[in-house]
């Protein structure tokens, strides 16, 4: 029998049922395609972040009784590709641990699964939100129902007045985004101009992983645009976020008519779209903008957010190209100059 040689080929020898999900820039279902391109050296990780492919493995070996879930950041180089070291490093001691009969694996090796990710150093623990998100994310697709926090949540969109809003959970309010319908989704629509800011904030937390109907990017915007007016950063920031996902022209429009006011488009929200939305970058006026702004401000670190954006496998091109077009004596062609430097001594 064959060596077993990376993460996809252990879990298809052990028989494990098995789902990835993205929790790097969202909590999304990651193909298992993604994991084994990219251990295949075949193609870069999609959705990079912070230079690492960071998933949950969420998986079933033979009797265990409830799934377990790994967090991992696999370690890229500069063109998103894995470096395998760590990798390699970790799935030896898999197969120390639990033995190289694999398809006898799940057979009172719970504790043994669980303990792999002790100082382990691919394991990290995702945010709160990202957990919310992914338990909301995994017990859907498994068709389970929903966390007791779903019910005071879905409560309150009905009659905010019925109930006082800090008793609301993050994990319910993960549970209704995820299970998000028209009806729910127009509710909280018309109501989130009057959210109380820790919950708008709250719900901006887990819309930014999935795209949204435009009644609640309308909505959305106009509770960004009062935060501007209010000079509250950190709720503009949120929406922001909260729209990255949604691929539609109002997203994007707003995004460009932020980049053009250069009080609307410091650091933290130059950060925002680039966490969060990313994918409208992908436009010919969006992306200069964004870049003109990023070199401009010196609170920016603009060599890292370039590298970090450029290991995004659809922006790499254009924003290479974009950064290669900018005119000399520019901001951007200076801090690009500044890139080259940095690249040479590295």
């Amino acid at each position: 029998m064959q060596p077993i040689r990376t993460l996809d080929e252990f879990f298809q020898r052990s028989g494990a049922s098995v789902s990835l999900y993205h929790m790097g820039r969202r909590v999304t279902p990651c193909p298992i395609d993604a994991l084994r391109q990219l251990e295949n050296a075949q193609s870069p990780w999609p959705e990079p972040w912070q230079g690492q492919a960071r998933v949950a493995i969420v998986f079933r070996l033979g009797d265990m009784p409830e799934p377990a879930i790994w967090f991992l950041a696999l370690p890229l180089d500069e063109e998103g590709h894995l470096v395998p070291a760590q990798r390699d490093a970790f799935l030896n001691r898999l197969l120390e641990t639990l033995g190289r009969n694999v398809s006898q694996l799940g057979q009172g090796h719970g504790s043994e699964v669980d303990n792999l990710m002790k100082d382990n150093p691919l394991a990290f623990t995702p945010s709160a939100p990202f957990q919310a998100m992914l338990n909301a994310r995994a017990t859907n697709a498994l068709d389970l129902p929903a966390s007791r926090y779903f019910e005071p949540v879905d409560a309150y969109l009905r009659d905010p007045q019925a109930l006082d809003w800090q008793q609301l959970g993050l994990q319910g309010i993960a549970d209704v985004v995820v299970r998000l319908d028209e009806e729910t989704a127009e509710r909280l629509a018309t109501q989130f101009a009057r959210l109380p800011t820790g919950v708008a904030q709250a719900f901006c937390l887990c819309l930014e992983h999935q795209p949204l109907p435009s009644s609640l990017v309308a909505a959305l915007r106009q509770r960004g645009e009062k935060a501007i007016i209010a000079g509250d950063l950190e709720m503009l920031c949120a929406c922001v976020r909260a729209v990255g996902a949604t691929d539609t022209d109002e997203a994007g429009n707003w995004y460009a008519q932020l980049l053009r006011d250069e009080t609307t488009s410091g650091p933290d929200v130059l950060a925002a779209m680039a966490g969060r939305g990313w994918s409208h970058l992908e436009d010919g006026e969006r992306l200069p903008l964004f870049l003109s702004r990023l070199a401009d401000d010196e609170r920016t670190d603009f060599i890292a957010m370039v590298k970090d954006l450029a290991l995004i496998p659809r922006l790499r091109l254009p924003l290479l190209m974009a950064l290669r077009d900018a005119p000399e004596g520019s901001r951007i062609h200076a801090r690009v100059a500044e890139l080259s430097a940095d690249s040479g001594q590295g």
